[in-house]
């Protein structure tokens, strides 16, 4: 009986182990959910990430430069004026400079070219005494406008008298070989600076290139305000616009627009030629007021000189121009 009793308390055992064996293992299962820590912290790594993405945006800024350049178009219109030795030098003449004509012997050149003036170079105020200029008088377009006496004494015809021209295209082919500036004038600006008498003027033209002394002088239009010509593909997010007609220094270095309703100066950015445009991403409230910075620093107002039903091709003409 001893011995029976013996073997069912060992079987007893045996299958309790057994039974606390499996719990045993259960909990260490239990405890295996303490490593989820981990993908915790492995989630604030992306976070991390997609904080730096705004940075990794930062190319954007590249398209943030146009609005850069309008904004020194700023800084140069509240810059102090150039004094006038800056635009016209000491006033007298320079040599180094040659002349050409091209067109008819007795036209306007063309109609207006790299400038954009079109057909307003053969008429008043500019009435065809127009010329090309080269690169250095051009300026990128920014030279457009300003006015240049010229006299030429080279050549037995040239009366050594001078004449006022408008830079109003760019002059192609560059320098010839001597020059530091050449002049590709219309062939009747070309004739104004021959002897009076008949045949004169065509012999002048006939020279070749003509060896020439200019310098820089105001503009003058008498009873000629500024103008404003607004561009064929202008519309109500695009405004493009042609300024014409500057008394004294006759180009510009800067011009701003003032919206209806606002009291805000926006820079326009100089687009080609005598043309300034303003596409800032939304619908432009008009009339429009245009502010206008010589290349000498003068500043000249013209208030609603855009009306609010203003039409693409237009010219406008203001109540304006600089004394």
């Amino acid at each position: 009986m001893a011995a029976k009793l013996c073997t069912l308390l060992l079987a007893a055992g045996v299958v309790l182990s057994l039974l606390v064996s499996p719990i045993a293992c259960s909990t260490r299962k239990l405890s295996k959910p303490k490593p989820k820590t981990k993908p915790v912290s492995h989630r604030q790594a992306p976070a991390a990430r997609a904080i730096h993405k705004p940075a990794a945006a930062a190319p954007a800024v590249k398209g943030s430069h146009k609005p850069a350049t309008a904004a020194k178009s700023h800084t140069n219109h509240t810059a102090t004026p150039s004094s006038p030795s800056t635009v016209y030098g000491s006033g007298g003449w320079l040599s180094g400079a040659g002349a050409t004509y091209y067109g008819a012997p007795n036209g306007d050149g063309g109609e207006g070219g790299a400038c954009g003036y079109q057909t307003a170079v053969g008429k008043q105020p500019f009435d065809s005494m127009i010329a090309a200029g080269s690169a250095p008088l051009y300026r990128g377009g920014e030279g457009c406008g300003a006015c240049y006496e010229v006299k030429c004494t080279s050549n037995a015809a040239c009366s050594g008298q001078p004449v006022t021209i408008v830079i109003t295209d760019l002059s192609p082919g560059g320098l010839f070989p001597g020059e530091v500036a050449h002049f590709d004038m219309s062939g009747t600006a070309m004739g104004a600076m021959a002897k009076p008498g008949p045949g004169m003027a065509d012999k002048v033209r006939a020279g070749g290139v003509v060896r020439i002394q200019y310098r820089r002088v105001p503009c003058k239009y008498p009873g000629v305000n500024v103008a404003f010509k607004v561009d064929q593909g202008a519309n109500p997010f695009y405004f493009n616009v042609l300024i014409e007609f500057e008394d004294d220094d006759g180009d510009l270095r800067a011009v701003d627009l003032m919206e209806a309703g606002s009291s805000v100066w926006t820079p326009m950015a100089h687009n080609w030629g005598a043309t300034w445009r303003l596409n800032n991403g939304r619908r432009l409230r008009a009339p429009f007021g245009l502010r206008l910075t010589s290349d000498s620093g003068r500043v000249l107002v013209a208030n609603n000189a855009i009306p609010a039903a203003w039409t693409p091709g237009k010219t406008y003409r203001s109540l304006v121009n600089y004394p």
